[in-house]
């Protein structure tokens, strides 16, 4: 038995930053329908949203400078902390250099893989819900990884598909910088099921 409490508000810090990263992937994916315009219109409203994340990451950080007793090992909760982060910053440069690159028209696999990355974060809110609960996130981090693994592949067609039949070089960097950036994103909530997955074991 535990004489002194553990601190559960890590729980709801990280089900929050969890929510906030859908809340950004829904707002690129709604943007999107209205092409490089729409993008355009919530490139404030997506630099506010991640500014909110990085206040509940420093929550969190702070939190662990000061709590004795933590739901899991510190080293897991910092990683956790940092690797949702990681997924937070990549929708938000995706939103950055669609609009500083002026890629417009928007090609329409942007918006499918901008797609993945919604629904990764999405399986992450679950599965961080389910490890609240002490329930199995094994089926959420199985959805991430098989959003990744198609994101994977269609970034690779795509990119072989521009250079054979992109003359534009300026238009082929763009379009590649952003298909890289969104699959690289799908990789970093990878990440966060990795150490989801890691922290059930360890503590169920």
């Amino acid at each position: 038995m535990n004489l002194l409490p553990k601190d559960d508000r890590f729980f709801y810090l990280f089900e929050r930053h969890s929510q906030i990263l859908c809340r950004a992937a829904k707002l690129l994916l709604s943007a999107l329908n209205d092409g490089y315009d729409g993008v355009c219109r919530i490139e404030k409203e997506m630099s506010a949203i991640e500014d909110e994340g990085d206040r509940v990451v420093h929550e969190i950080f702070r939190r662990l400078r000061e709590t004795f007793i933590t739901p899991f090992d510190p080293e897991d909760i910092q990683t956790l902390a940092t690797s949702l982060d990681n997924v937070l910053d990549g929708i938000e440069d995706a939103t950055f250099r669609i609009v500083a690159y002026r890629l417009r028209p928007i090609p329409p696999a942007v918006r499918q893989l901008a797609e993945m990355v919604s629904g990764c974060c999405t399986s992450l809110t679950r599965a961080i819900e389910a490890l609240h609960r002490k329930k199995p996130v094994v089926d959420f981090c199985i959805e991430v990884n098989r959003l990744e693994n198609e994101a994977d592949n269609l970034e690779r067609n795509l990119i072989a598909e521009l250079f054979h039949n992109e003359l534009d070089a300026v238009a082929l960097i763009r379009q590649k910088e952003i298909y890289e950036l969104l699959e690289a994103t799908t990789d970093r909530c990878e990440d966060v099921a990795d150490v989801i997955q890691n922290v059930s074991v360890k503590n169920n």
